[in-house]
Formats: C-alpha cells, structure tokens, sequence
C-alpha cells in the first residue's frame, strides 16, 4: 500500500451549516479552496473540529461528497471517525471507502473505558472491513479520557496491514515519540496533534501535522512545516513562535467554538456552531483572540 502522500499539514476542516444545522454547500466549498489555496497538504473531513458528534451518517456522505469534489484531487481527503460501536464505525468506513477516501481517521471510543484487547478488536475490525484504504489512528485523551498505549499501536501497526500511521493529540511528547520510534521499522506515519508542537513533532520524526489552525491561518501552519521540509530548521521554530500565541488565545472559547469563530474573524464564512454551542460573547476572551490575531497580521 503507497503512503507515501501522508504527509504535511492535514486540516481538520470546520463544518459550516445553515439555520437548520444542515451543511452550508456552498460555505463548505469555499472552505475547501481557501485551505487549499493557504497550502495544506489534506484535508480530514469530520475531525473534532468539524463537529463528526453533531452530524448524522447521511449528512457526512453528503458533506464528503462535496468535499471529495470541490477538492478536486488537489489534496487527498480524509473521513474522520468518532462512533462508539466497532458496528457503526465499519458502517461509516466503508460509506467512506466507497466515495473513495483517501483514507479513514479513527478516534477511540469515547465514554467507554475499554481493555487493549478490545480495542485491539475494534480498530482491526474496522481496517479489515476496508482492506484498500489506508487507516489512521486517532489518539485523543484529552477528549475519550484514556490514552492509547504504545504497545496497543505498537502491535497494530506491525498486524494490521491497512493500519499505517496516526494522529497524536496527547501533547505528551515522549508519548508521540514513543509511538513514532516502535513503529518507524515498517514505515508507520505519525502526525502530531497539537499544532503548537508542530515543529517538536517533526523534530521527533512525525510526517506532519492534523491542525486546527489550518482553518483560520493556514499561511502560518503550513509555513512551519515547509521551512522544517526545507532544512530551515531556525525559520521553521520562529514561524512556530509566531503562530502559538494565536493558538493558545483560543484556550479560553469552549471547544469547538473557536476554530469557527477565528474564521470569521478572517473574513470567512464559517457561521454558527451546532448547538448547544453559541458564539463567544464579546468580553475578556474574544478580546484576547483579537488581539492576538492583530499581533501576528492576520486580522
């Protein structure tokens, strides 16, 4: 199996929607061109920025069909994965396959607290019903409550031929080096997760990074990747010192509010997150993440 296209900035692209929280077509199309054409590598439908807990199965075909065609082989496109029953996520593995993903991203089951054993099933059953598309895990503690052990993506990337690489949102990063090092012998693909570290994942020896700031300011994510791609080691940590204060401003807008508010910020038509979410209301934190985005130019 060729992966030798995992690589780059991936963005976790926002879902626009409409009055009636369906999916804004032709928002999601420009969304589409205005990441690609700020130099992203990927583009992962239905990551935790694009909201995939809020959205029904038919909506997501929907919204990868869009996307799949706006992009237009440009980028590969990517299908994020968050369901809780191995079930469910074979039924939207194959949607995915079928509508030609590039490849699938596969989070742990959120609320669950389930054995390596389990897990282990889970993510095999899952590659094993796609055996052609090329599988991502997805590491996100800090959303599930429980971390991904080394030896559980260990044993999958050396069993499960389609299993061939992830994404790491621990912010931990002897953990994201831990799994970059058992894995390295059979070529397996780690993004970092936490676009503040991009430059320390790459230093480590991930591929690239799936980053939220990609929506909003891909200029300066991708700017980091580049330049480390290009040798510049010095220009590749000042573009990440430019772009974590922008980043680290949205810490304080609850999650996934931020992203969309940021583009709009830029100018961008990304509209209202799906409820129970609202718009930060003017005060202290959207002081901040104004102030911020001045600072570094982008607004």
């Amino acid at each position: 199996m060729n992966t030798d296209f995992l690589k780059g900035v991936i963005v976790p692209i926002i879902t626009p929607i409409d009055e009636n929280e369906l999916i804004d077509e032709k928002a999601l199309r420009e969304q589409v061109d205005y990441v690609i054409e700020g130099g992203v590598h990927g583009i992962l439908a239905f990551g935790s920025n694009g909201e995939f807990y809020m959205i029904e199965e038919d909506e997501m075909e929907r919204g990868l069909k869009i996307m799949s065609d706006q992009a237009a082989g440009r980028v590969p496109v990517y299908f994020g994965i968050g369901a809780i029953s191995t079930k469910k996520c074979v039924h939207l593995a194959r949607m995915a396959a079928a509508n030609k993903a590039a490849g699938i991203s596969v989070l742990q089951p959120m609320f669950l607290k389930p054995t390596e054993a389990e897990l282990f099933g889970h993510f095999k059953a899952i590659a094993d019903a796609v055996p052609d598309t090329p599988v991502l895990l997805y590491n996100n503690p800090g959303r599930v409550g429980y971390t991904m052990s080394g030896n559980l993506v260990d044993r999958l990337a050396h069993e499960v031929k389609n299993i061939v690489g992830m994404k790491d949102t621990s912010g931990d990063m002897t953990q994201t080096s831990e799994f970059i090092r058992r894995t390295r012998d059979v070529g397996f693909k780690v993004f970092g997760g936490k676009d503040t570290m991009l430059y320390a994942s790459l230093c480590h020896g991930a591929v690239g990074g799936v980053c939220t700031a990609g929506n909003f300011m891909p200029e300066l994510i991708t700017d980091i990747y580049n330049k480390y791609a290009a040798g510049d080691l010095e220009g590749s940590l000042e573009a990440q010192f430019k772009l974590n204060p922008v980043r680290l401003s949205m810490d304080g807008a609850s999650f996934p509010v931020a992203a969309k508010e940021m583009a709009n910020l830029r100018g961008r038509n990304a509209g209202l997150p799906y409820t129970p979410s609202l718009h930060t209301p003017e005060g202290p934190v959207l002081d901040k993440i104004k102030a911020e985005m001045k600072q570094a130019g982008l607004i």
